[in-house]
């Protein structure tokens, strides 16, 4: 947006397994939803590819926690 990129990192454990690291966004984008647009994101493609998210990031545990029908996708 803007020149500016928001980002959630993420690291391959394993074909089932992805450990979602890292989410971050530029002061310029910060209270737009990116962050939480690029979790939601992350659950579709898990549930979809059927794999599951361990959340160390602290704003994608938060998010599980606050989305109850995304469960599915986490370890």
């Amino acid at each position: 947006m803007d020149g500016s990129e928001a980002e959630l990192t993420y690291s391959i454990a394993s074909p089932v397994l992805i450990i979602a690291d890292h989410t971050g966004a530029p002061d310029e984008l910060r209270g737009r939803g990116l962050a939480q647009a690029l979790a939601a994101r992350l659950v579709a493609d898990a549930l979809e590819g059927e794999y599951k998210i361990v959340p160390l990031c602290p704003f994608v545990a938060s998010e599980k926690r606050n989305h109850p029908e995304w469960a599915a996708a986490f370890q």
